[in-house]
């Protein structure tokens, strides 16, 4: 039991940190993309997508 709750805290922790977006990027790809054929982004240009999309363009409210 103590092994299973520290699974769930080390898996919140990796979600809240953002460490498991490869992964559930994967996960949503094999459902909503995979039919459509293709193959999804590899683990660098996944990165270096999103490290572009978090910091290019002005994000601000004024």
């Amino acid at each position: 039991m103590a092994m299973r709750a520290l699974q769930r805290l080390w898996n919140f922790v990796r979600r809240m940190s953002g460490d498991d977006a490869y992964e559930r990027y994967l996960e949503h790809w094999r459902v909503h993309h995979a039919a459509d054929g293709g193959q999804p982004l590899s683990r660098q240009a996944f990165f270096k997508a999103e490290q572009e999309r978090k910091w290019n363009g002005v994000r601000r409210c004024c």
